[in-house]
């Protein structure tokens, strides 16, 4: 993935970290990136590009809310199944996080669901430990919400990218166990980040209802209305990339335009969410667009390892010395595109 910047020293600036938001742009191309639009920690750039013709496939928000997708329990914590009762295609992110059955869980890898897809196996790691039955109200054997995604990318490291070499004194943790870890981890930096524990009293280790505490609640709406707006005026964004305090974290890109903006409300949520996680900590100077464009570029070169999904659908997963993508493509084109920070 090429992103096209200008070779001037326009791109060598330095910014300093602001209350409100701020939007800066680098002329260029077809390809290239704006921003940062910053506050507080968290610093957005937006990637600019063609959109496939067409409409977008729904997302899983949106088929679970129309009742044309079911993702039901199969018994085994880490995988669910998946069927597509609508006639439009689903699409599905990794880091998704589905709410209900015996335990909630997030989804471990992007896909493409087409219409009338029968039920299909969907790997999933549990993002809430102890629980093995109905919660309240709620159906032990279905899922019947997605409106968060996992907001850490150390998690998103644990469920997606190649694990290392065990060291020699045992094996490594396990992903699960990983993903309970950082759970658990992001719970504690979010309590002392609000000043308040966020931690459900119906399930404490529950990640979508610790997400959902009025005082993260409210302190996040301050984020997502400095940030939100920049994401929703051009209307060929296709992705974005951003930082924390000074840091590269992560980024997606999508299709379309179209779809970029029914996943930018998630996605905006979840990189809000990360930020406030860290925002006691150091800060260092914002990456300029430049560094941001090598990022991407570096994430996507060389050769990649190929799995096959279903439907046609292939993941394809890339390693620089600096992040990970992941990439899910059909015959059709790419869907999606992931990256992640080392």
């Amino acid at each position: 993935m090429r992103i096209a910047t200008l070779a001037t020293s326009s791109l060598a600036f330095v910014l300093t970290w602001a209350g409100a938001a701020q939007v800066q742009s680098t002329p260029a191309p077809e390809g290239h990136i704006s921003g940062p639009v910053t506050y507080e920690n968290i610093a957005v750039y937006f990637i600019h590009g063609t959109s496939k013709p067409g409409p977008a496939p729904l997302t899983l928000a949106e088929a679970l809310a129309a009742k044309t997708v079911e993702v039901r329990e199969t018994g085994s914590v880490n995988e669910l199944q998946i069927e597509n009762l609508g006639s439009r295609p689903v699409f599905v992110q990794a880091g998704d996080v589905v709410k209900g059955g015996r335990q909630d869980r997030t989804l471990q890898v992007s896909l493409l669901l087409p219409p009338k897809s029968g039920r299909i196996p969907l790997a999933a790691f549990c993002v809430e430990h102890g629980r093995w039955s109905g919660r309240n109200a709620e159906d032990p054997t279905r899922f019947t919400t997605s409106v968060a995604a996992v907001p850490s990318r150390e998690m998103k490291m644990a469920m997606q990218a190649p694990q290392p070499v065990a060291p020699a004194g045992g094996p490594a943790p396990s992903r699960q166990q990983q993903v309970w870890d950082n759970v658990a981890k992001t719970q504690d930096r979010l309590s002392t980040a609000v000043g308040a524990n966020i931690r459900a009293v119906a399930s404490e280790s529950s990640l979508p209802l610790s997400l959902e505490s009025l005082a993260l609640g409210k302190l996040r709406d301050r984020y997502i209305a400095a940030l939100k707006g920049a994401g929703e005026k051009g209307g060929d964004i296709v992705g974005y990339v951003f930082a924390v305090n000074g840091q590269i974290n992560s980024g997606e890109v999508y299709q379309s335009n179209a779809l970029f903006r029914k996943m930018w409300p998630k996605l905006l949520d979840a990189s809000a969410t990360e930020a406030i996680s860290h925002r006691n900590e150091a800060k260092s100077e914002l990456p300029s667009v430049a560094i941001v464009a090598d990022f991407l570029d570096k994430a996507t070169s060389g050769s990649g390892k190929t799995t096959p999904l279903n439907f046609g659908v292939d993941r394809i997963t890339r390693e620089s010395d600096a992040a990970w993508s992941f990439e899910t493509a059909s015959a059709d084109g790419w869907v999606h595109r992931g990256y992640l920070a080392k």
